[in-house]
């Protein structure tokens, strides 16, 4: 895909965003549109940065950790945030500690434990620029109890919730986010988006935090999402085109 047309289906996304903000009632301030950029070249991430855009979601540890250095120089893209958007294993904690602006898929006692441990232990050459940063951390809901995703149950979400507090203090606790079981399906993804945001508002009252940011909705399924709460929208395909087949 040319630049030309990667701005002409960025601008097109911005437009349908606008129109769903408007459609709900919701000021386009509210939301953050994430570009998914994962499987497309840094070279798109730059394209996308140079047409403005801001924020772009990783789902992959290892190519987003490539893809950051290769466009660390490029003046397009020194103010992008990297967001980790696909399931961490726990023993990656260490790379992704620090490394991106807000992890969304948070999920378990054993990954959080991981990243606490790295960011209460930064490697010595990061110890300076590091000092008592948090990184900010959703968590990761199963909104439909599905046996095959990743995800907290939601009976579980609120002692996830606790032990965080309790156990991890440089991690900041700044929400939900979820993967309904339907992909891209519009209105049929909608009931789970407000179960997410039932869950948000119970666990809110419970901790008495804001807890401001609820990461749902992707291409196919977004204007459900901002009408249901959405503060994040994670959308790839509908910038990007489709994705390459992983290697």
């Amino acid at each position: 895909m040319n630049g030309m047309e990667l701005r002409q289906r960025y601008a097109n996304v911005l437009e349908r965003l606008d129109a769903a903000c408007a459609a709900a009632g919701r000021a386009r301030e509210e939301i953050t549109l994430i570009a998914v950029s994962k499987l497309h070249p840094a070279a798109a991430v730059a394209a996308a940065a140079g047409a403005g855009q801001t924020d772009f979601g990783e789902n992959y540890v290892q190519e987003a950790l490539a893809k950051r250095g290769e466009l660390a120089r490029d003046p397009a893209c020194r103010g992008i945030r990297w967001h980790m958007i696909g399931h961490v294993q726990s023993r990656k904690a260490a790379q992704v500690a620090g490394a991106f602006a807000l992890i969304h898929t948070l999920d378990s006692r054993k990954l959080a434990d991981g990243l606490e441990r790295r960011l209460a232990c930064p490697a010595e050459e990061e110890e300076q620029a590091a000092g008592s940063a948090r990184q900010r951390v959703l968590l990761e809901v199963n909104v439909a109890a599905e046996p095959q995703k990743s995800g907290v149950m939601a009976e579980d979400l609120p002692a996830l919730a606790d032990y965080i507090l309790e156990a991890c203090p440089h991690l900041e606790l700044r929400g939900l986010m979820c993967l309904p079981p339907v992909f891209d399906a519009g209105e049929a993804a909608r009931p789970h988006f407000a179960r997410l945001y039932a869950l948000r508002e119970n666990l809110r009252a419970r901790l008495g935090l804001p807890l401001p940011d609820l990461s749902m909705g992707m291409s196919g399924d977004f204007a459900a999402a901002v009408a249901e709460g959405a503060t994040l929208v994670r959308i790839g395909t509908d910038i990007f085109g489709p994705r390459p087949a992983k290697v």
